[in-house]
């Protein structure tokens, strides 16, 4: 008679779109493996589809720091239910995915109801909030990071981690090096460029208008210019197209960042993760955001510790490319930043090696499975 296998629940937090898709592709690497773990949590419908039981949908409203703070009742019955959800059935281990200003309360519920907890995606205490170092060694058990400083910077603060490979970057080829753009014949006047306001509906918002109106400056230097947008769903593609602007022809598409970034010859970025797909598939950018500026005089900017803001220049150490962060007024400056880099073949084709350079550290090519196996070593 063959020997039964324990049953595991597993409770699993996302709070945003890219949350979705990592936990989606962390609970797909479990079960090619296991069958005896069911999954149930709050997420999107991404994770639904992987086969995860959504006690409630949180992606859609998914909001950086400065729009947060409208969702806070919201989120605060939220963390209640999750919290009576863990008295009342039996959990075997939780796994929080980034959005620490959420899954922070996730973990402390846990850690009440004496879960182990798994945290996916490493909060940037680095950048910001270093002093919240003491509420993730009390909430966490492991810590798996998706940037290779992390490891060590988190490890000198005493917290149980290790490096897993970026998610974003599992479907890619081993070697990122076949994604070299050869810009030898390259034409500005032709160039086919990627708008990538963002999957959160506040980035659409903030973004989708000045980065329409930055390409339309674009126009008319490069007369023959083709522009492509993409959307995480149907949803935000509707949101785009709804909001396009007179006068400019754009390619609305549902689909992966970096296949869009890999077929166009320049990117313009909201930043985020988003930044390390494009240079994963060597595509030169720009990267910008919008922010309150109110709340950003009086919080933010004493709140950011790193010199830098995007994460390709964090993990560069440098500004390999051009950040507005925050942008507020003028769109100027990034016009004549894009049109200079256009006019520029041999700069274009350096930068676009140098981001694959800096790319290929963060690619294990199988970060979930990684964590799918340090999930497992816990309910073991």
């Amino acid at each position: 008679m063959a020997e039964q296998k324990n049953r595991y629940r597993v409770f699993i937090s996302a709070a945003e779109p890219s949350g979705d898709s990592h936990c989606a592709g962390l609970i797909a690497a479990c079960r090619q493996s296991n069958d005896n773990i069911d999954f149930v949590g709050v997420g999107g419908p991404k994770m639904a589809a992987a086969g995860c039981q959504l006690l409630e949908t949180t992606t859609g409203r998914a909001a950086m720091i400065y729009n947060a703070f409208t969702q806070v009742g919201r989120y605060y019955m939220l963390i209640r239910r999750i919290a009576r959800f863990f008295k009342n059935h039996k959990i075997d281990l939780v796994v929080v995915c980034d959005s620490p200003a959420f899954n922070f309360h996730v973990a402390k519920a846990a850690k009440k109801a004496r879960i182990k907890t798994l945290f996916y995606v490493a909060p940037q205490l680095w950048a910001w909030a270093e002093w919240r170092i003491r509420k993730l060694r009390k909430y966490c058990d492991k810590l798996c990071c998706i940037l290779p400083f992390e490891q060590e910077w988190f490890a000198q603060k005493v917290v149980d981690t290790v490096f897993v490979g970026h998610p974003l970057l599992d479907s890619l080829p081993p070697d990122l090096h076949i994604f070299q753009k050869n810009y030898a014949d390259f034409e500005p006047a032709n160039a086919r460029v990627a708008l990538l306001p963002g999957s959160r509906d506040a980035e659409i918002r903030t973004l989708w208008l000045p980065m329409q109106q930055i390409a339309l400056r674009l126009k008319e230097r490069c007369p023959c210019a083709a522009f492509v947008a993409v959307a995480v769903d149907e949803e935000r593609k509707q949101a785009l197209h709804a909001a396009r602007i007179a006068g400019l022809e754009c390619e609305y598409t549902i689909g992966d960042v970096s296949d869009t970034a890999a077929n166009a010859d320049f990117a313009l970025v909201a930043s985020g993760s988003a930044t390390l797909q494009v240079a994963a598939v060597g595509c030169p950018m720009v990267v910008m955001y919008q922010s309150s500026r109110l709340l950003w005089y009086l919080v933010g900017r004493w709140l950011i510790k790193t010199q830098y803001l995007s994460l390709v220049n964090v993990l560069a150490d440098r500004q390999l490319v051009p950040e507005f962060m925050p942008y507020f007024t003028s769109i100027d400056p990034i016009v004549e930043s894009i049109d200079r880099l256009l006019q520029a073949r041999d700069g274009l084709a350096r930068l676009s090696n140098e981001l694959l350079q800096l790319a290929q550290p963060l690619h294990t090519g199988k970060a979930s499975e990684n964590t799918a196996q340090i999930l497992r070593e816990m309910l073991d």
